[in-house]
């Protein structure tokens, strides 16, 4: 009895694993929200090597370009609110990408930061207005911006990193992820959880091979960190400060009192850097 108890609910779990949290927005649902304020906004894909990327853009095509990138798990909307805001639309065009393996871009298929951004960077350059692009990357977003700049810096104007996690020492060892990449513990990771375990886990080998791409960087860059972030340790930003030797400006801005969410929960403060940028 007990037996058959346990596996019903390991098969509820399967099952259950596949639909949740993909933390992703229907794009109907979406168009409709941004319907409803009037805001100019589309969603598009762009097939690279096969693979789909997907987007949403929103504001007026001739502007500067504030281009996000989430972090692990997320999908594109976790910038929804900067997109839809009055005053950062009047400035820039926004646009904000569904990274390899979440949302609607082949969702489940992650891959490491190297390729993130060769499938990446062929979008960015056929979004292209001849205005400057400023890049905005959130936790695993971070590093991704490193990566994006050096593969191309005559894209970017500016990089904005928030919380970002860039240093292979404070990576915890997190042994357990690697059995969960693989059948069929995989199935039982739900929703962008499974993604998500794959890029965490290779982003211990990821942030050691950036580590030359930072010299690379010579743009201004603003790192963004909350003082009590107790999953990305603070101590990411002294280590991009550090690393970045031939940015010619590095703008720091601790935020007292602010956790790992500061997209979210100190919307305001990187508003402000958005529109003084």
């Amino acid at each position: 009895m007990v037996i058959a108890i346990v596996v019903v609910l390991l098969l509820a779990w399967l099952v259950g694993a596949q639909i949740v949290f993909k933390f992703r927005t229907p794009d109907a649902e979406a168009e409709k929200s941004f319907a409803q304020k009037k805001i100019p906004f589309s969603i598009q894909n762009h097939v690279v090597n096969g693979r789909n990327i997907h987007f949403a853009v929103s504001g007026i095509d001739s502007l500067p370009t504030l281009l996000f990138i989430h972090g692990s798990p997320g999908s594109w909307n976790a910038f929804e609110a900067f997109m839809q805001d009055e005053d950062l639309l009047k400035k820039y065009r926004m646009i904000s990408i569904d990274r390899p393996g979440f949302g609607y871009s082949d969702f489940g298929k992650s891959e490491n930061l190297a390729t993130e951004s060769a499938m990446i960077s062929p979008v960015i350059n056929h979004l292209q207005n001849g205005r400057p692009i400023y890049l905005v990357g959130h936790s695993l977003g971070g590093p991704l911006l490193i990566k994006l700049f050096a593969d191309h810096p005559d894209y970017f104007k500016s990089l904005v990193i928030l919380a970002g996690s860039v240093d292979p020492s404070l990576e915890e060892k997190e042994t357990w992820r690697k059995p969960l990449m693989y059948f069929p513990l995989e199935y039982f990771v739900p929703g962008a959880m499974r993604p998500s375990n794959k890029e965490l886990w290779w982003l211990k080998t990821d942030l050691v091979d950036l580590k030359p791409d930072f010299a690379k960087i010579t743009c201004p860059v603003y790192i963004v960190h909350g003082e009590q972030d107790n999953m990305v340790p603070v101590a990411n930003a002294d280590y991009s400060r550090k690393m970045l030797v031939n940015s010619p400006r590095v703008i720091m801005v601790m935020l007292p009192g602010a956790n790992h969410f500061i997209p979210w929960t100190r919307f305001e403060e990187i508003k402000k850097l958005l529109l003084g940028m």
